[in-house]
């Protein structure tokens, strides 16, 4: 699957003639090619492309998640930065590129979703049943991963089950987050039961299993779903319904474990380790592979400043700024605790002989085994891991669901043990909260973990007061920061069909 998984030149070969050239004016942006699916290849093609507009989540989440947390402290000093306003909680987020590219790409993958399942309706039997069948599961949870990202960023989101060409889509109006969600859980629920709880290594025909969508990926995005959802309101129109579904996740959390697919890695560096990708830790990920070909990962470069980058004599022209981390988040580690030497580069010296004593997370970094330029690194990114669901395990059960503390106490022990701590007893959520931080940093997790828990105000405008030691976050969040704004592109291609969400 690496070697076709993030293949953007298969997108040219599905012809949908004008897509990208709507991408800003509308979430949907052609009709359907009917008459591209005419073999069992084609489908192939076609789902290869629903793959690759996964290409930009790690980016995503580093930019609009991380960022956005009380992680990053991300202040440019050379003008001002796209991630900047991010940062710093600005109201004028309408035209921030990454804003829009969030919107935009979630939808262009929604429509190659939409289309492909349209077909498979249409022309599928020229499909073995077992392969149409796959081929469904896999397209239903990509566009429920689609549409779960587009909530969470956004709130209320159009919903369209179809793929329909630019005049309709200018039709369609945001949808309640309530009903958005109940696709996303249809799509999860048909892909659990049309998917593998995991593949190996093996390889099918031409093309390995590996880095396609599972029945265990879908029962664990499901559960965050449930566990989204069951967050508050905060009186908004959000992500988080209040709906107390601790119950539901836990069971699918539960079937994870117990189907012995994956497993907890003893040691934490091997979970990232460039030579150890696809390991028993990783339930999804999204798949690169270097060499020039336009199918590597730009994260460790977002990560990294380039004058770090010149003084390990490493040849990548740029003008990334050192993004650093925060004083907060260093300071909850244990002087002991293995996970912050691997996530952090604590400090280095430029060529200039600047002595940088701010961290940056490098979390993903492998400077030996680079890829040939900054947009080329080979490394997978991890979108859920075996330790994820240990520790959304003991939310459900500190929410409320069925099981004891002990059961909590000893998920976390077991991920402080790998870590290098003693074990724990009648862990709290907060704390909870806590390890998962330091578990997970540069991960994209922080953010939509403070905001499920119910504390990401209290949480940032604390971490503010603290750390925003330049002045650039110029007044105290409220619950209308929790989501972004939706692009000014939509809302000009359409005038009145979107309002803007409040705040901004």
């Amino acid at each position: 699957m690496k070697n076709r998984y993030i293949t953007l030149c298969a997108a040219l070969v599905w012809a949908l003639s004008g897509c990208e050239n709507e991408l800003d004016q509308a979430p949907i942006s052609s009709g359907s090619t009917p008459t591209f699916f005419q073999t069992a290849n084609d489908f192939d093609q076609a789902l290869t492309t629903v793959y690759s507009d996964l290409v930009a989540y790690p980016d995503r989440l580093y930019n609009l998640s991380e960022m956005r947390s009380d992680n990053l402290y991300g202040v440019g000093e050379a003008g001002v930065r796209d991630w900047e306003p991010i940062n710093n909680f600005q109201t004028t987020l309408a035209t921030n590129p990454y804003v829009a590219e969030a919107w935009a790409t979630n939808y262009n993958g929604i429509f190659r979703a939409n289309t492909l399942l349209d077909q498979l309706a249409a022309n599928g039997s020229i499909l073995a049943p077992a392969v149409r069948t796959r081929y469904e599961g896999e397209a239903k949870f990509l566009r429920a991963f689609y549409y779960f990202d587009l909530v969470r960023t956004f709130g209320r989101v159009p919903l369209i089950e179809k793929a329909l060409v630019p005049s309709e889509v200018l039709k369609v109006p945001r949808t309640p987050v309530a009903d958005v969600y109940n696709l996303i859980i249809a799509d999860l629920q048909t892909a659990i039961a049309n998917l593998p709880l995991a593949y190996d290594n093996t390889v099918t025909a031409d093309k390995p299993n590996i880095g396609r969508a599972t029945g265990s990926a879908a029962k664990g995005l499901l559960a965050l779903v449930y566990l989204t959802r069951s967050g508050p309101t905060y009186g908004i129109q959000g992500p988080g319904l209040a709906s107390g579904e601790y119950g539901k996740a836990l069971t699918l959390l539960n079937e994870i474990i117990a189907s012995n697919k994956y497993g907890f890695v003893a040691k934490y560096a091997d979970i990232f380790s460039y030579t150890n990708e696809n390991n028993r830790e990783v339930i999804f990920d999204v798949q690169y592979i270097s060499g020039g070909t336009g199918r590597g990962g730009t994260l460790p470069t977002l990560m990294s400043p380039s004058t770090y980058f010149a003084a390990v004599k490493i040849p990548f022209a740029g003008a990334e700024e050192i993004k650093p981390v925060s004083n907060d988040l260093l300071g909850s580690y244990a002087a002991t605790d293995v996970r912050k030497d691997f996530n952090f580069q604590m400090g280095y010296t430029t060529l200039t002989n600047f002595k940088e004593t701010r961290a940056f997370e490098r979390k993903y970094l492998n400077e030996t085994l680079r890829g040939v330029d900054r947009f080329d690194w080979p490394v997978n990114f991890i979108v859920l891991r075996y330790t994820d669901v240990l520790l959304m395990k003991a939310e459900c059960i500190l929410r409320g669901a069925a099981g004891s503390p002990a059961e909590v106490d000893a998920a976390v022990s077991q991920v402080r043990g790998r870590a290098g701590l003693g074990p724990v007893v009648g862990v709290t959520l907060p704390q909870l909260l806590e390890e998962r931080r330091r578990e997970f940093a540069g991960e994209g997790l922080r953010w939509h973990d403070l905001v499920r828990q119910g504390v990401v105000l209290d949480v940032m405008n604390t971490w503010i007061a603290k750390e925003d030691t330049r002045n650039k976050i110029t007044r105290n969040i409220t619950a209308n920061s929790i989501l972004y704004p939706v692009p000014q592109a939509e809302l000009t291609a359409a005038p009145g069909l979107y309002e803007q969400n409040p705040g901004y």
